[in-house]
């Protein structure tokens, strides 16, 4: 009888992991081919391909951290900022992550959310949303990501909304 219980425990706690999943991915899949936004998807694979590339060149910090993320979405547009970042908060259950930080300036808001902590400074996810009159964009990474590090890979990023993230930098 534990077994199950356990077992059935252990289907519940899965299924809401992959449900929280699965609504941000719908969400990039609902506007993927929409021409108001851009969207860039970066898996696993092609990580890999950075790290082989960016050994030469980059810093060894930001080649380990390229070694532990397993892939980025972005979605971003300046058409209806606002009803978008709404419509992203509501489909978004933003109560499963833990705000690390929240910015409103000048009439945008940023904020900063993470998922499954392994401790103080290590996550399995950050999300970033951003709205305002602007711009909004989405911002999944998943992988290991070392918190008090992502300053410094957004800095080596040349890709749209990642300069978002160089607000996380503890090192400046």
């Amino acid at each position: 009888m534990k077994n199950i219980l356990l077992s059935f425990i252990l289907i519940c706690f899965v299924g809401s992991i992959s449900a929280q999943s699965n609504a941000i991915d719908k969400y990039f899949d609902q506007y993927k081919d929409d021409d108001r936004f851009t969207m860039v998807y970066i898996s696993p694979k092609m990580f890999e391909m950075a790290v082989k590339m960016a050994e030469e060149n980059v810093e060894d910090e930001v080649v380990e951290m390229l070694r532990e993320i397993k892939g980025l979405k972005i979605l971003t547009t300046e058409i209806n900022p606002n009803e978008f970042y709404k419509e992203a908060i509501a489909k978004i259950n933003t109560n499963e992550y833990e705000e690390l930080m929240t910015v409103r300036d000048d009439g945008q808001h940023v904020q900063f959310l993470v998922k499954d902590q392994e401790n103080g400074d290590i996550v399995n996810e950050l999300l970033l949303l951003v709205g305002g009159d602007d711009e909004f964009v989405l911002m999944s990474f998943v992988g290991k990501i070392h918190l008090n590090k992502i300053g410094k890979l957004a800095k080596n990023m040349n890709i749209e909304g990642t300069e978002h993230l160089i607000k996380l930098d503890k090192e400046e």
